[in-house]
């Protein structure tokens, strides 16, 4: 059974900084990192950051570049997110899942590995001042 728990959330003011933790157990997605997914009040799941396999360089989301940095051992299954500088629009639940880079055109994002459907319950974060 695979299982994703993540930790961390909470209310921030704007500029401070929250550490997000993952934990995965019963991956079967061997072929792909671990990678962050927030989805706030109204909007669709977007990608923030995503690991690579091959010891490459780590996805991040244009709007979280310089401010977050994510952390990953893909032999523990577990993924950390440290977000600094937060911002109100991170305002969302974060959710930690397997993933992949998709690349349309000039755009490249972060999505979830195929046929994954085991979302964790996710962390809130609140950046309100």
């Amino acid at each position: 059974e695979v299982q994703l728990v993540e930790s961390g959330g909470g209310l921030v003011q704007p500029g401070g900084s929250l550490r997000l933790s993952c934990t995965a157990s019963g991956l079967t997605f061997d072929d792909y990192a671990l990678g962050w997914f927030r989805q706030a009040p109204g909007k669709a799941r977007e990608g923030v950051s995503c690991g690579s396999t091959g010891g490459g360089e780590t996805f991040y989301r244009d709007s979280v570049k310089g401010r977050f940095t994510m952390s990953s051992d893909n032999a523990k299954n577990t993924a950390d997110l440290q977000m600094n500088s937060l911002e109100f629009e991170d305002t969302a639940i974060y959710y930690c899942a397997p993933c992949m880079t998709l690349v349309i055109g000039a755009i490249t994002l972060a999505t979830p590995a195929p046929d994954f459907r085991s979302w964790g319950q996710g962390t809130q974060v609140t950046v309100s001042s």
